[in-house]
């Protein structure tokens, strides 16, 4: 699993950092500016949102992310303690709340506790348009018929279905996939990306230019 810590205190920061390193992949940064760069550029499975940060509010990015639909838990961490402030936080987008200070042991079990339930919503019926996904046979359908795919290309299109029709960032789409940062010297998303248009229709798939690619309803 994969976590984004967005934390400006320099001492919480390290400490949270050795101590969720132990379970999780972690990456850790200390302004909206530096998250929001981040998370264009890698897949998280969820995010520490800290709200009071050099550059602005939490909050705000936080109802950036709903309405652009990300889907990641995310989990505030604050030391904003009233109840119009936690109110304001779970209304605005986020799934869990945590008042500063608290214990490791509790941050750990709220964690888990997003991670199980986010990964129980993936493993329903994913559905866009007349494309669909059953994740308990691992079988993608067009118009209910079953598609063969290459493993490349299966990943691909769900990425892209779970994205319901919003464009994804091509540095997500290679770091999720290949393990890559970019691709500057290879085609090899492009490669593949041609190959599920010739399974799927090539009208399934926008480019978006600079950014990357939508799956489109039909």
């Amino acid at each position: 699993m994969y976590l984004l810590l967005v934390e400006d205190d320099l001492g919480l920061g390290n400490v949270l950092l050795k101590i969720l390193s132990r379970t999780y992949r972690v990456d850790w940064v200390r302004n909206l500016a530096s998250a929001k760069s981040h998370f264009q550029a890698a897949q998280y499975d969820l995010i520490l949102l800290d709200l009071g940060l050099p550059d602005g509010d939490g909050i705000d990015w936080l109802l950036q992310l709903r309405r652009e639909n990300a889907d990641q838990p995310i989990l505030i961490l604050s030391a904003r303690d009233g109840l119009d402030d936690r109110v304001q936080g779970l209304d605005t987008g986020a799934d869990d709340y945590l008042v500063k200070p608290f214990e490791p042991e509790e941050l750990q079990a709220r964690i888990r506790v997003l991670l199980r339930r986010h990964q129980g919503r993936q493993q329903e019926i994913c559905e866009y348009g007349d494309l669909s996904y059953d994740q308990k046979l691992d079988q993608f359908y067009l118009r209910g018929d079953a598609l063969n795919l290459p493993q490349k290309e299966a990943q691909l299109l769900l990425m892209l279905l779970q994205s319901a029709g919003n464009k994804v960032h091509r540095e997500r789409l290679l770091q999720r996939i290949y393990g890559l940062v970019n691709d500057s010297e290879s085609n090899t998303l492009d490669v593949h990306i041609y190959a599920l248009r010739k399974i799927i229709g090539k009208e399934r798939i926008e480019t978006v230019r600079g950014f990357g690619y939508r799956l489109v309803k039909r």
